[in-house]
């Protein structure tokens, strides 16, 4: 490694081990049903995802997180289409928490009327930032999604209970250079582990196809301290996957919990998008059609 990728790796090195830090295999057992304020179970999400005509829809907007691109919503993205919605996918930079949530941010300012902001994995980290003070945003939907509160990092929400398969034996940090004086470290998961961790579900051929074309994240963005957490304000909606390897179940229901979040349960790995687009869908039409 060169002189010049030392100290990056170096800065990430307590990132990195933070987000593999829960290497216990038993996941926390999670009841079969869970219900949020207004008491909506995924029967519920169902049938109020399809009750209301109201002429306006908001544009929802998908917020993808590490080790996955914006066409990992493709699937979510045919349904809510088909059910008018106009819907916008962006590409996360991935590069840092801060950096990551104003180009979103940005995205969202140039939206006229209503969004839904969905996010998955890191991603929730992202939307959380960047929905602070956007009264354009109605709702926040969290898919196997981090819900940091202010202060808080990503590392240490990921290593805060065990279940993860996400170990350092699973990880592969790369050192980059950014070509502008910058450098850090990428973190993906390895060809042979992904589909473990992140998409136990899908066949090995389609897992190895993603593995291939994942998105790495910068280990510094798992560092940076959450400044922001729009769910204080915004009423939110969280899909808990109880069949996840990269973001413990425990970990998912406290931070659901913590944020009054209605809440509905999916056997599902992490990559729940992919696995269970309908009940991806039916959430973000429950959301969608709640706070019109």
């Amino acid at each position: 490694m060169s002189r010049r990728h030392t100290q990056p790796a170096r800065r990430s090195r307590r990132a990195l081990l933070a987000l593999a830090a829960a290497t216990a295999l038993a996941a926390a057992a999670v009841p079969t049903l869970a219900h949020g304020a207004s008491g909506a179970g995924p029967a519920a999400v169902s049938a109020a995802g399809t009750s209301s005509h109201a002429a306006t829809k908001p544009t929802v907007v998908l917020v993808h997180g590490a080790w996955a691109d914006s066409s990992s919503w493709s699937p979510v993205i045919d349904r809510l289409q088909a059910q008018g919605y106009p819907v916008q996918a962006l590409a996360n930079p991935l590069r840092g928490l801060a950096s990551d949530a104003a180009y979103v941010k940005s995205r969202i300012e140039s939206i006229d009327g209503p969004v839904v902001l969905v996010g998955h994995s890191y991603g929730g980290a992202v939307i959380s930032e960047a929905a602070a003070q956007e009264h354009n945003v109605k709702a926040l939907v969290y898919a196997a999604a981090f819900a940091p509160a202010k202060g808080e990092t990503v590392g240490a929400l990921a290593a805060k209970d065990p279940g993860s398969h996400a170990t350092p034996d699973a990880l592969n940090p790369i050192p980059f250079d950014a070509g502008n004086g910058a450098s850090g470290v990428d973190v993906y998961i390895k060809p042979d582990k992904y589909r473990d961790v992140f998409a136990g579900s899908l066949s090995a051929r389609k897992a190895n196809s993603l593995a291939a074309v994942q998105r790495p994240i910068n280990a510094a963005a798992l560092e940076e301290t959450v400044t922001d957490a729009a769910w204080q304000d915004i009423p939110s909606w969280y899909l808990m996957t109880r069949q996840d390897h990269a973001l413990p179940p425990a970990t998912q229901r406290f931070m659901a919990e913590r944020a009054h979040a209605h809440i509905a349960e999916v056997n599902a790995p992490h990559a729940v998008m992919l696995t269970r687009p309908d009940t991806v869908t039916s959430l973000i039409l429950h959301a969608a059609t709640a706070t019109r």
